[in-house]
């Protein structure tokens, strides 16, 4: 065998090789666009579930809502709960209307 022979086949090798390696790398390119396309979806579909979770108006109306729309009228007012260290009566009854506590209660305010 003469040296060009080994020449050229040493080239067809290095030929085929560079074009498999250009082949291996257009798989890959390939194959990060699309793992890139449905992470890009994934990531947008999550951001519309969040955002229709988010919203109770665009909730549907037989799922549960995260979001309490109804509040009672004193959950933000300033004084609430004021009284709640103070001790109650307990009201007795007593079967006399001189020894009963209104009686005993009104005659301490009025009379007295």
């Amino acid at each position: 065998m003469s040296s060009s022979d080994e020449e050229s086949d040493e080239e067809d090798d290095d030929e085929a090789l560079q074009r498999e390696l250009e082949k291996i790398k257009a798989e890959r390119e390939a194959a990060n666009k699309r793992r890139e396309e449905e992470d890009s979806k994934l990531q947008e579909s999550e951001l519309v579930s969040a955002a229709m979770k988010g919203n109770p108006l665009l909730a549907k109306s037989n799922a549960p809502s995260s979001a309490t729309l109804k509040r009672r009228w004193n959950d933000d007012v300033v004084f609430r709960g004021q009284g709640s260290g103070e001790p109650e009566l307990k009201k007795r009854f007593v079967n006399d209307t001189i020894r009963n506590d209104f009686h005993r209660q009104f005659i301490s305010k009025f009379m007295k």
